[in-house]
């Protein structure tokens, strides 16, 4: 009869594992983005350096899709999901950054062939790691015959003076011709490989009712394609992009700006940062500390006589901890030092780095898988003090606090939410807060320092464990006791 049971058993979970199951809707927020230039990456097929001279910072440094390759399984320990490529369509000479297509469906054989992409695909979706293009709309090669005229002038008076404007020349989005052709290369691409999105670039740049036809025409292809929009200078045009068109999510150019002022340097308060969010955050803001063109936040903070892991570790718990979609410039990881787009954009340095930032990327982006709150929770600043704030996430009944110190001396922040008969367990440091005899929890941690709190029942003292360490001690000294009183009665 028993054999009966676990027999029928053994069959029912059979049948209900062979059953289709609908796979839950990957949701934007959940990602972490590693954005890619491909020249300045990783050389990993030398037959192509044709054009290479890495002493010349406005030409080809080798970066190709075997390079990416080659280290997809360290960008998966990272914590990384999606992948955004720099442009990698048939670029005029010495267009390393992708800007001056001359062909939107050919791609740049710098870079590799088809055949290195498709690779590159299968292999980083073997490492849960989407595959996402960034894809021009606004710019072409200078003689491009859709061309009008110079890219330069376009972005005349803009906060922006990117390297690539002098060569590269605007498309009229208006013009029916651009718009089939930008049609058609999307077909290619989607088509031709099993990407998995778009980054579009200077979405802000656009012509919206372009852009509102473009994002409708791929999204009627494939629904579930991602799209992101970035922002090359238009602050303000983040909110009109989400309202108008398909995009997925944005590039938040206020919070880039806060969150490297704020964790720069010490004894910046953080309730800043929770400020701009409030005014203008999304929880589809794609938030960030670099870009391409700007210096590296390492750069900046190493300047005020900040340490490495210390500005890291503040801004990436931020970052994977606070609503929006995170992204990370390569070589953050290490972290890479760059001033200017020429610092900026050098090669990858792979071989140097510090191994505790990286443990801390992996660590940081565990939990933020670990934990659903992290990531869909609703966002509270929950209580400050100086330089330190605490902020609370709470999604499907459950509540987490993240604390973080940007002061030089230690914080406390008390919290009178938290419920008798519960204490706040750390993640990142092992602590334990309890509640004390006003019935509050007193958030306290050292100086430059984080934190990530669940909410648990207050175990209180371990006692059975205690006992059983306080036998161990009593056995161990009273069998010395022994050992030594037996050693005298020897001697005498």
């Amino acid at each position: 009869m028993r054999q009966t049971i676990w027999l029928f058993l053994g069959l029912s979970l059979f049948l209900l594992g062979s059953l289709p199951v609908q796979a839950e809707e990957q949701k934007v927020n959940e990602e972490i983005i590693y954005k890619i230039m491909v020249d300045r990456y990783n050389n990993g097929d030398s037959n192509n350096d044709q054009q290479v001279d890495i002493d010349d910072p406005d030409t080809y440094h080798g970066g190709d899709l075997q390079g990416i390759i080659q280290r997809l399984g360290e960008l998966e320990q990272t914590g990384v999901t999606t992948i955004s490529l720099s442009p990698i369509m048939a670029n005029a000479e010495n267009g390393y950054h992708g800007y001056w297509i001359e062909d939107f469906q050919q791609i740049e054989e710098q870079y590799g062939t088809m055949e290195d992409l498709h690779q590159l695909i299968d292999e980083a979706h073997q490492h849960d790691i989407k595959v996402v293009l960034e894809f021009v709309t606004n710019y072409a090669a200078e003689d491009h015959p859709l061309s009008v005229e110079s890219a330069a002038s376009a972005l005349a008076g803009e906060d922006v003076d990117p390297t690539w404007a002098e060569q590269a020349a605007v498309l009229d989005q208006e013009d029916e011709r651009v718009r089939n052709m930008l049609r058609e290369a999307a077909d290619f691409w989607m088509e031709e490989t099993d990407i998995d999105g778009f980054y579009l670039h200077a979405a802000d740049q656009a012509s919206m009712d372009f852009l509102a036809d473009f994002t409708q025409y791929i999204k009627g292809k494939d629904e579930e394609f991602y799209l992101f929009g970035n922002i090359l200078a238009q602050e303000d045009s983040k909110d009109i992009l989400m309202e108008n068109t398909e995009v997925d999510a944005v590039d938040n150019l206020h919070m880039q700006e806060v969150l490297r002022e704020t964790f720069a340097e010490v004894d910046q308060p953080i309730t800043e940062v929770y400020e701009v969010w409030e005014e203008n955050g999304r929880e589809s803001d794609i938030v960030f500390m670099d870009t391409f063109y700007t210096d590296r936040f390492t750069q900046i903070f190493a300047e005020n006589g900040r340490n490495n892991l210390t500005a890291w570790t503040l801004a990436l718990t931020y970052l994977y901890t606070s609503p929006g979609v995170p992204a990370i410039l390569q070589g953050t990881e290490l972290p890479m030092y760059g001033e200017g787009a020429e610092g900026s954009q050098r090669l990858v340095p792979h071989n140097s780095g510090e191994p505790e930032v990286k443990e801390f990327h992996d660590r940081i982006s565990s939990l933020r898988e670990e934990f659903d709150v992290l990531v869909h929770g609703d966002f509270e600043l929950a209580g400050s003090s100086g330089a330190m704030s605490v902020f609370k996430r709470t999604f499907e009944g459950e509540t987490m606090y993240i604390a973080i110190n940007n002061g030089s001396e230690s914080g406390v922040v008390p919290l009178s939410e938290v419920g008798s008969g519960k204490q706040l367990r750390g993640y990142l440091a092992d602590n334990i807060v309890r509640e004390d005899e006003n019935g509050n929890h007193k958030i306290g941690i050292p100086r430059e320092s984080v934190e990530v709190y669940a909410i648990e029942p207050d175990a209180g003292l371990n006692w059975s464990l205690i006992g059983f360490a306080g036998g161990v001690i009593l056995l161990f000294t009273g069998g010395v006791v022994y050992l030594s009183l037996k050693q005298r009665k020897r001697k005498a």
